[in-house]
């Protein structure tokens, strides 16, 4: 949704048209990294990405 805050993996606000939600990269959507939580997608597993060729 709109107006929550981004984590270093997203590449847009969530609600951005031509973008959705991702499993991270990073931890492979478990949210948690190295026995913490992951600074890539602030331990939600899901990363907001651009979709599309456009």
């Amino acid at each position: 949704m709109a107006g929550e805050p981004m984590n270093p993996g997203d590449q847009a606000e969530p609600g951005t048209p031509g973008t959705g939600e991702n499993l991270c990269p990073r931890c492979g959507g478990s949210g948690r990294l190295d026995g913490g939580e992951c600074p890539e997608c602030g331990g939600t597993g899901k990363v907001i990405q651009g979709i599309g060729g456009g």
